[in-house]
């Protein structure tokens, strides 16, 4: 499948290490590759966003994140299903298998498989997950708009794919795997 020349750009920006904006299914989110923990620290700083507050992994299917699932039980694995793609995000057991700068030294991490066309296909294409947050200075209203991004970073943010937010009104509900507690609603 062809892929569009702002898509090529994008996982281009990617591979170097850049953080790049995509609309989601509430809000602009900002993303970059979560192994490499320069484009990390750059996504941290962009946002004035500490570390130990963890990050959002997404994806384009679940099997993107086997190795994360592996050690849930069926019912926990049908709780996911029901629930993606879609603006849910789960705080799941990471078992050492993400870098801190990703999980913020919890137990856990948070992933969500993303409905968003242009979100999915960028997970897609990249091959995995990728970190998911929104596009805004901690403490500052979530973008719904590109201009608003530019606002914020300027041309630190190298690439914006084009699209338009989803239908959603708020970021994804965050909830435990573990005790189906509601982290964020």
């Amino acid at each position: 499948m062809a892929i569009s020349l702002r898509l090529q750009t994008a996982l281009r920006a990617l591979q170097q290490g850049a953080v790049v904006a995509c609309p989601t299914e509430a809000v602009w989110g900002l993303s970059c590759d979560p192994d490499n923990s320069e484009a990390v620290q750059r996504l941290l700083d962009l946002k004035r966003r500490p570390m130990h507050k963890g990050l959002i992994l997404v994806a384009s299917e679940s099997e993107q994140f086997a190795a994360l699932l592996q050690g849930l039980s069926q019912a926990q694995r049908s709780k996911l299903s029901l629930s993606w793609p879609g603006a849910t995000t789960w705080l799941v057991p990471h078992h050492d298998l993400v870098p801190a700068w990703i999980h913020g030294g919890r137990d856990s991490v948070a992933l969500r498989v993303s409905a968003h066309p242009v979100l999915a296909a960028l997970c897609r294409h990249w091959g995995g997950p990728l970190v998911s947050t929104s596009a805004n200075p901690s403490g500052s209203q979530a973008p719904r708009a590109a201009f608003q991004v530019r606002r914020y970073f300027g041309a630190n943010v190298e690439v914006l794919l084009p699209g338009a937010v989803g239908g959603a009104d708020r970021p994804s509900v965050i909830r435990d795997i573990l005790t189906d507690r509601i982290i964020r609603s």
